[in-house]
């Protein structure tokens, strides 16, 4: 199958990755099947991506019919199987191991042999996760940037058995998507995290050692830097349990203790204060 080819993507997971994926696939005149188990995320993500595309309608990006068509484009199915039929799935649930396996165990049950088989995982190796579908060569990292609909990057990862078809497929699905392909090989944090999380790191720990408040160590990044956002901003963005994740993977994985996650981003998460998610990181939104 050729990228132009693909017509049904599912996309599992309906959070802010997954509803941004659903977002640029349908816009570009594929139907996507957006799967979670909880109504509730399905009905955000379905919100959220009317009003992005609302937004990118109002800006003249894209027209109104083509924001409708879009919208249209999106079913929300509760289970797996609304999938048996895809061409592609995008896996894009939450940055945890054990869910990851156990969703491709399902997903290789349940789509055709021919299925690619993709993970948006910003850290996990694919080569691991390919080790638990029927068929690793047809899986691969497709790892986006957030938000989705306005980063041009896709971080392409190849785990040890993806195979050339499964890659070419994948760089193609891409360029569909008016996105840029970097392929990158499979070692922990690949390319993106494996530099972006150490800094967002390293940012908390000034933080909790006093050598500055949350407004100056963001304003030296961008002022001094010139970064779009300073690292604790965009650490809200992302999500702090999501950073938590990536730098235990990391520190796991080198066994290197320049990886060691900050106790105060552990303290964060404990409390519940993830970001622009919550409501609350290491800036209040609850006011915004």
């Amino acid at each position: 199958m050729r990228a132009g080819e693909v017509s049904r993507v599912g996309v599992v997971g309906a959070g802010t990755m997954g509803s941004g994926i659903a977002h640029v696939l349908a816009l570009a005149g594929i139907e996507v099947r957006l799967v979670d188990v909880a109504p509730e995320a399905l009905g955000r993500a379905r919100a959220s991506i009317e009003r992005n595309l609302a937004r990118q309608a109002r800006r003249e990006l894209i027209s109104t019919d083509e924001a409708g068509a879009a919208l249209d484009r999106i079913t929300a199915e509760r289970s797996l199987a609304a999938l048996e039929d895809a061409d592609v799935v995008v896996e894009a649930a939450s940055e945890d191991p054990t869910l990851k396996f156990r969703l491709f165990e399902e997903l290789s049950a349940v789509v055709n042999p021919e299925t690619l088989l993709a993970s948006n995982t910003s850290s996990i190796s694919i080569t691991l996760i390919a080790s638990h579908a029927a068929d690793p060569g047809r899986v691969i990292g497709m790892h986006f940037m957030n938000p989705v609909p306005v980063m041009r990057l896709v971080e392409v990862i190849r785990g040890l058995e993806t195979s050339d078809d499964t890659a070419d497929l994948t760089l193609g699905l891409c360029a569909r998507l008016s996105k840029t392909a970097v392929l990158a090989n499979d070692y922990p944090g690949f390319v993106a995290n494996r530099i972006l999380m150490p800094m967002i790191n390293e940012a908390v720990y000034c933080l909790m050692e006093g050598v500055a408040e949350v407004e100056a160590v963001d304003t030296v990044m961008k002022l001094g830097m010139n970064h779009p956002m300073g690292p604790l901003a965009l650490a809200d963005l992302i999500g702090l349990d999501t950073c938590l994740a990536i730098m235990r993977v990391l520190h796991a994985e080198f066994g290197d203790s320049k990886y060691r996650p900050c106790p105060l981003l552990a303290k964060y998460v404990a409390a519940g204060r993830l970001g622009r998610k919550s409501g609350r990181g290491f800036y209040d939104y609850t006011a915004a």
